[in-house]
């Protein structure tokens, strides 16, 4: 590889050559990486928790982040670059990711494990008739949004036009319409 002049990062100065990449790893790096870590640690760490709702997920997508930003260090020494911007998007890629496979890893475990598709779809109508029980406890207005922006999938400005109100309007009858439909599902004893 050829050297690269980096830059300043805390204090390196702007002459210095060496080569890039974790197999040449030098004290500038260790430097670079401690440096990142106690300016940005906390805020990675912290969008990591919210996003993933477990500490040790977390603590796995913050020292991935880290890793990565090891990797690859130019990401920091242009000169209008912003380390905080590179580590969040890094981690908030790693979550998408984490939930993606979990996903697929969930839809194959229910594929193998479907040996009963009547049960399925016992389940399915069962769960379709405590929602329509719920929604029918809901507010004319909410009911109104919900059936409009879910079950007929129409976008906000479609149903501000169908249901003649203005977009906002529509946006936080649907915010409010869904917090009620879930409160009332927990009332009803439903947990989805």
């Amino acid at each position: 590889m050829a050297p690269l002049n980096r830059g300043r990062y805390k204090g390196e100065a702007a002459s210095q050559q060496r080569q890039i990449g974790p197999q040449s790893a030098t004290s500038s790096d260790e430097e670079m990486l401690n440096g990142l870590v106690r300016e940005h640690g906390r805020a990675v760490m912290t969008a990591a928790l919210r996003s993933t709702g477990d500490l040790h997920a977390a603590e796995d997508v913050v020292q991935e982040t880290f890793v990565r930003a090891w990797r690859h260090p130019q990401a920091f020494t242009l000169p209008d670059s912003r380390p905080r911007a590179w580590l969040l998007t890094v981690a908030r890629r790693l979550i998408a990711d984490q939930w993606r496979s979990q996903a697929r890893r969930r839809q194959a475990e229910a594929a193998a494990s479907s040996d009963q598709p009547g049960r399925d779809l016992f389940d399915a109508a069962l769960k379709l008739a405590v929602v329509e029980q719920a929604v029918g406890r809901l507010s004319s207005e909410h009911r109104e949004v919900l059936i409009q922006c879910i079950w007929l999938d129409r976008s906000v400005a479609e149903t501000a036009v169908a249901l003649g109100i203005p977009p906002g309007t529509v946006k936080s009858r649907t915010f409010y319409a869904l917090r009620s439909l879930r409160l009332i599902l927990e009332e009803m004893g439903y947990v989805p």
